[in-house]
């Protein structure tokens, strides 16, 4: 009797696990955090000495599992996605986190660029490689590269950008060999790949790899970003607020409390981003005051396929008044939109 008892209570023990810890090909989606910025961004012998702040807000978001799933259904501050809702086809956990980084990577250099504009100081920009997302199965990098690896040079060829690459590799062959400096966490290798057609994907003999031209940006003064465990585009804007307001001596933020969201374009355009409902919730339970949220205007013909999809404003609105937060939802269009509402703001 006694063993049966065990045997009854470790098969219970085993679907608990397996409820608790099983991966399933779904995402759970919740409430991040408002995470103030001046930990993550320094200029320096710049302004730090202001009473407000400005604070990113994350979501978090985690593979499902039996249990989270179950839970979620159950809750109205948890969004379920489909795998490939969240991952680009043939994109695997790795690519995923590392498109996310590199994507934040980007958000940093449009922020930087578009606040030294706005405060008419300057700044250079370099060329720093390319940058790998994915690798194409069965093709030539294959088992030679990895995603997240930067290619310095090319042969001899050093001034990489997608004109130049296209230019390069516009005569070679099925079978011929490329030689590649490639910077991979920290170190440069040496690689060798040799070019092949992969049937359905590649028309023509390449390298295999999904890539982006990989920029860096010098500043004076300096600024430094600390932001290595964050993924995603959607600080940018609050990025660039804050560089802004350590590179001028007045206090911008005008004593108030402030997050936001929304991707920073290089023009200065303010982007659409991903659950911003779930975003106004971690601003309201950090006690922001003020919220930017992107104005974005929706393409016509998206909407017409999607007739309930909204702005990420009219969203962040709806989900502030579930909540009953007395949080401001601010809408913005651009970095300008946001520096023209601080700039009517009374002190606090």
């Amino acid at each position: 009797m006694k063993k049966r008892k065990s045997v009854i209570l470790l098969f219970v023990f085993a679907i608990v696990l397996a409820l608790a810890f099983y991966p399933m090909e779904s995402y759970i989606s919740k409430p991040g955090g408002a995470y103030e910025l001046t930990p993550f961004v320094e200029v320096e012998g710049g302004d730090i000495d202001d009473i407000g702040t400005m604070s990113l807000l994350t979501i978090a978001l985690a593979k499902a599992t039996p249990l989270t799933y179950a839970y979620a259904k159950l809750v109205d501050n948890q969004k379920i996605f489909k795998a490939n809702q969240i991952r680009q086809e043939d994109e695997d956990d790795k690519e995923y986190n590392v498109r996310q980084l590199k994507l934040m990577s980007d958000s940093q250099f449009n922020a930087i660029t578009v606040a030294y504009n706005r405060a008419k100081k300057p700044y250079t920009i370099t060329n720093n490689g390319i940058f790998i997302f994915n690798i194409v199965d069965g093709g030539a990098a294959d088992n030679v590269l990895e995603p997240g690896d930067k290619i310095l040079r090319m042969d001899n060829l050093k001034d990489l950008t997608e004109e130049t690459i296209q230019a390069y590799l516009v005569d070679k062959q099925e079978g011929d060999t490329i030689q590649l400096l490639v910077e991979r966490e920290g170190k440069e290798l040496m690689k060798e790949v040799t070019l092949k057609v992969v049937p359905g994907v590649l028309d023509k003999p390449g390298i295999g790899i999904s890539y982006k031209e990989d920029k860096i940006v010098e500043t004076t003064p300096f600024v430094h970003m600390n932001t290595e465990d964050i993924g995603g585009p959607s600080a940018g804007l609050m990025f660039t607020l804050e560089i802004l307001n350590q590179l001028l001596s007045e206090d911008i933020t005008k004593g108030y409390d402030i997050a936001g969201t929304g991707e920073m374009l290089p023009d200065g355009t303010v982007g659409r981003i991903g659950g911003i409902d779930l975003k106004v919730i971690a601003a309201d339970r950090k006690g922001m005051e003020i919220m930017f949220a992107p104005d974005d205007e929706i393409d016509p013909v998206i909407l017409e396929k999607n007739p309930d999809l909204t702005s990420n404003y009219e969203e962040a609105l709806k989900s502030a008044k579930k909540i009953g937060t007395k949080m401001k939802i601010v809408p913005v269009r651009t970095i300008d939109d946001a520096l023209a509402y601080l700039e009517k703001l009374e002190p606090k």
